[in-house]
């Protein structure tokens, strides 16, 4: 079973850039597609981007497609979500999420192992 540790989030300007971080332990990390989600105060859990097991393929949420990128280190065990052009309405509690099957799911229902998540702040 994997472990997953989120880190990187704090409070910035719109207009500026985060870089997330998911830190897996426990299991074999590249069987795993891992997902970001976010969740604001009174609000949903929404998807925001997935990965597949190998880093070659990723599905974002139209949201954030174009200034949120998903990456994956395999060897570092360490998946990252680069966000740029901050805005106020990406403020939320980011959270990743690890599944062993193949597909890129949107429901967070779908993913089996969560981390603790990282608060994101984006001041106007």
């Amino acid at each position: 079973q994997v472990q997953l540790v989120e880190s990187g989030g704090g409070l910035v300007q719109a207009g500026g850039s985060l870089r997330l971080s998911c830190a897996a332990s426990g299991g074999t990390f590249s069987s795993y597609v891992v997902g970001w989600f976010r969740q604001a105060p009174g609000k949903e859990r929404e998807f925001v981007v997935a990965i597949n097991k190998s880093g070659t393929g990723t599905y974002y949420a139209d949201s954030v497609k174009g200034r949120f990128t998903i990456s994956r280190d395999n060897v570092k065990n360490t998946v990252y979500l680069q966000m740029n052009s901050l805005k106020p309405e990406d403020t939320a509690v980011y959270y990743c999420a690890a599944d062993r099957r193949s597909i890129l799911a949107v429901m967070p229902s779908r993913y089996d192992h969560w981390g603790q998540g990282t608060q994101v702040t984006v001041s106007s």
